[in-house]
């Protein structure tokens, strides 16, 4: 290889400040230390030159320019010295402390969180020069960790006067609007429809019409809320809502894509108010087979509006409102999750856990949420819908020789390598996964995962199983979804929440009403849908950040006591233990396991004593007491009983 090969990309930076390169060219990442980094933060793209290659050492090379900062914003604590600050930032992965002036610090004081941005950083020897741009209120506090976690991660706690404005607007003139509108559509507003949603949901973007039909048919509507309506392309909404890709949901609050004058009010489908939606309605029978299929502007009028729960109940007691309705929906939905899953899909269903707080935000419970027969039935139909859109939009492009440039959301098959270390996993845990050419086969997957059910193991398989399979992403190439075994697949049922969704609806309207789309529009698309595969990266992380605070929270109440746990990782430092009812994950560190000298066996996934044999493994159960819980570091630690 020549001296100094230059090549470009994203680094990665750990929070010693090492750096990490990617490159199909090299077999394992180009590592740079920190003193060759010239700045350069995580995730930003910069061009680097590698280095010829020493013998018994990692390829290693340095960061040429910074083509592209990725971020330049930080949440942390300010710590004061003499007439200025040092921000010690949450992101564990910004190895340099931001100094600001007192002159920039908006008269926050010491220990303050704040919100703080890079106005200057030339020198790598020395620290970063920023302003605050927000002080967030004293660390600790509820809520100002919960709008910490949302900024760290590029999403806006509020909206700008503007935006709210443009929302306000349209409410105004909406009245009048509507009924031009609604005299335009298919009028659903005298069949049955209802909406199935979260206790504390307040945006219902989905809806589902029923209608019996001659001869065993069934006329069943999937309503979505029509928010391209509302959400013109370029307006100050569709910026904002562009910016920000997605609702993101924390343990106590969602943070909107739209302003609540939208998401909650106008294009939300409440009950006893009639609703522009887009729909997708489908001749079916008892088997779940699409018969006949409809697309279209729709207006309906929700007469009901349930909670998952009090429909299940319904269902459960077999009377109740529409519990005819409801019954013929769920037995239909139940037939599409049996060809699902014959067809190969990935049964993934993990555990989720839920948070009930007091009035300061303290978490006082967390319990594991109960999926139902309910949830299932939403999510049956929502697939179907997605998938039918998708299927549509591919076969007519492929029928009319058209270039119809779409937003699909695929799953590419699973990397070979990460198949590769799932099986050793699954062998070290006393299961067999098989692998054929560097694959496995969906319904191996299926047999592993029924096989753990009920196990104690069975959420340490799943996360492993996840893990391994490839990241879905929007694009406007279509390769099918692995996970659920589609050979088309969209997100069209989610606008109110999702961007990529609310673009499938201005697509969708485009061609169903034979609209074309210019060439310099596609290279737009692609943007789009890579934007919003990073934004939801980001938004899940948030999400997780959220639910990892709160545990650590509520576990601080718990220091000293006894819990029953499950081994779910082990390293050279330790053996990490998941607590079996709040799932919260922390660490038996090795310093602390005085009994005898461990050593850690990566072939195995174990830590073994060496003169008494004592092993951890993954999955095994053990008895753990909480000694610490660190919120600032979001860790906990235990010692094993």
């Amino acid at each position: 290889m020549k001296e100094n090969t230059k090549l470009t990309g994203p680094i990665i930076v750990t929070g010693r400040g090492i750096g990490y390169f990617e490159s199909d060219r090299f077999e394992e990442d180009i590592e740079i230390p920190e003193g060759l980094l010239k700045t350069a933060l995580n995730g930003d793209e910069v061009e680097i030159a590698v280095f010829p290659k020493k013998k018994n050492l990692r390829q290693q090379g340095e960061v040429l320019r910074i083509i592209k900062r990725t971020k330049i914003r930080f949440v942390g604590v300010l710590e004061q010295s003499g007439d200025f600050f040092f921000l010690k930032p949450d992101d564990r992965r910004m190895y340099r402390d931001i100094f600001v002036h007192s002159s920039k610090s908006k008269k926050a004081k010491d220990g303050d969180k704040v919100f703080v941005e890079i106005i200057s950083w030339k020198d790598p020897d020395k620290s970063p020069e920023g302003r605050v741009i927000q002080i967030l209120g004293r660390k600790g506090s509820h809520e100002v960790e919960m709008r910490a976690i949302v900024l760290e991660r590029g999403f806006d706690t509020e909206f700008s006067a503007t935006v709210e404005k443009e929302a306000q607007k349209i409410k105004t003139g909406y009245p009048k609007e509507f009924e031009v509108e609604a005299a335009k559509r298919r009028n659903f507003r005298g069949t049955t429809t209802f909406t199935i949603d979260p206790q504390d949901a307040k945006d219902f973007d989905d809806a589902l019409s029923i209608k019996e039909l001659p001869g065993g048919k069934y006329e069943i509507g999937i309503h979505i809320a029509d928010v391209s309506f509302f959400v013109r392309p370029k307006n100050a909404l569709d910026r904002e809502a562009r910016k920000r890709g997605f609702s993101v949901y924390l343990v106590d609050r969602t943070i909107p894509m739209l302003p609540e004058t939208l998401s909650n009010e106008l294009c939300s489908l409440n009950p006893n108010q009639d609703k522009l939606t887009f729909s997708a309605v489908f001749t079916m029978n008892e088997n779940g087979e699409v018969l006949e299929r409809w697309f279209g502007k729709t207006v309906i009028h929700s007469n009901r509006r349930f909670v998952y729960e009090e429909a299940q109940d319904i269902l459960d007691k077999k009377r109740g409102d529409f519990y005819n309705e409801l019954n013929i929906l769920n037995r239909i939905a139940k037939k599409l999750a049996e060809k699902k899953f014959a067809a190969g899909a990935i049964d993934f269903e993990a555990e989720e856990i839920k948070f009930e707080l007091d009035k300061d935000g303290v978490p006082v419970r967390i319990y594991k949420k109960e999926r139902k027969d309910t949830h299932k039935l939403v999510e049956e139909f929502m697939l179907l819908a997605n998938r039918e859109v998708a299927e549509f939009m591919y076969k007519d492009e492929k029928k009319t020789r058209q270039n119809k440039s779409f937003i699909y959301r695929i799953h590419d098959i699973p990397d070979r390598d990460k198949i590769a270390e799932l099986s050793v996993f699954i062998k070290a845990l006393g299961y067999h996964l098989p692998i054929e050419n560097g694959t496995i086969s969906a319904k191996d997957m299926n047999v592993l995962l029924k096989q753990v059910d009920g196990t104690e193991e069975e959420s340490l398989v799943k996360t492993a199983a996840i893990r391994s399979m490839a990241k879905a992403i929007y694009s406007t190439k279509n390769i099918g979804h692995f996970g659920l075994a589609f050979k088309y697949y969209t997100h069209f049922t989610s606008p109110i929440r999702r961007y990529p969704d609310l673009i499938v609806h201005r697509l969708f309207e485009r061609y169903l009403t034979s609209g074309q789309v210019a060439r310099d529009e596609i290279a737009l698309y692609q943007s789009i849908a890579q934007d919003s595969s990073d934004k939801e990266i980001s938004a899940a992380e948030a999400e997780r950040a959220s639910i990892k605070y709160k545990q650590v929270e509520y576990m601080l109440g718990h220091v000293g006591e006894e819990f029953n746990a499950v081994v779910s990782g082990v390293s050279e430092w330790g053996v990490y233990v998941e607590e079996t009812e709040t799932k919260a994950e922390g660490m038996v560190r090795m310093r602390d396991m005085t009994d005898d000298f461990y050593e850690l066996q990566r072939e195995n996934y174990a830590i073994v004593g060496t003169k008494l044999k004592r092993k951890f493994t993954l999955g095994d159960k053990v008895r753990v007491k909480l000694v610490d819980a660190d919120l600032d570091k979001r860790t906990l630690d235990f010692v094993f009983v």
